[in-house]
């Protein structure tokens, strides 16, 4: 009891580290990965404003992103995020990362929802003389709203368990905490309890974001 009296603040502490980085990363994520993902929507063969070479090169962009393991992408950005933070130790620095490798993810998921919307729609407000860029904000964004929601709520879902992953290299957090006072310490104790409050912060983030998007879909 003495010992988990000590360790509770420290808990706290990083559990608060960790709904920081998600919160900051989320808030760039969606900042650039929706107009991402509607570039890449508007510009694919056949859309509102076809770009074939800029609609693969940003596609190739998207890829190569999503297909590198977070734990890697770490690595690979520790000069960008020591350039921009001057660190790459901490919850701010994980920043960095975490919006690195979370935008191209949410970009497809943004992309796939804007395809969603019907192209009856789309060509109806086209032909009573609407703008391009006015479809998009009248038309594509509203109808896939409750679509976004939930794409933004996968992302956030994500976003936690990177934060967790940052913690193998000091990126501070729960998962550093788990590692720092569960696993090198040997108390499987304090590691479980880690990976249980992980999982209810998850899914109070799931249960508002599902809630937020059927009071979308039913508005």
């Amino acid at each position: 009891m003495n010992d988990w009296s000590r360790i509770a603040p420290q808990l706290v502490e990083a559990t608060w580290e960790t709904l920081y980085m998600v919160g900051v990363a989320t808030a760039l994520t969606v900042l650039i990965g929706v107009p991402l993902g509607v570039l890449l929507t508007i510009t694919a063969p056949g859309a509102l404003s076809p770009r074939p070479a800029l609609h693969r090169a940003l596609g190739l962009l998207v890829n190569l992103g999503r297909s590198l393991p977070f734990i890697i992408l770490l690595v690979l950005v520790a000069p960008v995020t020591r350039g921009i933070v001057g660190t790459t130790i901490g919850s701010t620095a994980t920043i960095v990362p975490l919006t690195i490798g979370a935008v191209p993810f949410l970009a497809r998921l943004v992309e796939t929802s804007l395809r969603e919307v019907s192209h009856g729609k789309v060509e109806a407000t086209l032909a009573m003389g609407a703008r391009r860029r006015d479809v998009v904000r009248t038309v594509l964004l509203p109808e896939a709203l409750p679509s976004l929601v939930a794409g933004v709520t996968v992302t956030v879902v994500a976003l936690v368990s990177y934060s967790a992953m940052a913690g193998a290299i000091g990126g501070g957090g729960l998962g550093d905490f788990a590692i720092r006072y569960g696993y090198q310490q040997f108390r499987t104790d304090i590691t479980v309890a880690t990976v249980v409050l992980l999982l209810v912060v998850v899914q109070l983030l799931q249960w508002a974001g599902d809630r937020w998007a059927r009071r979308l879909a039913h508005a």
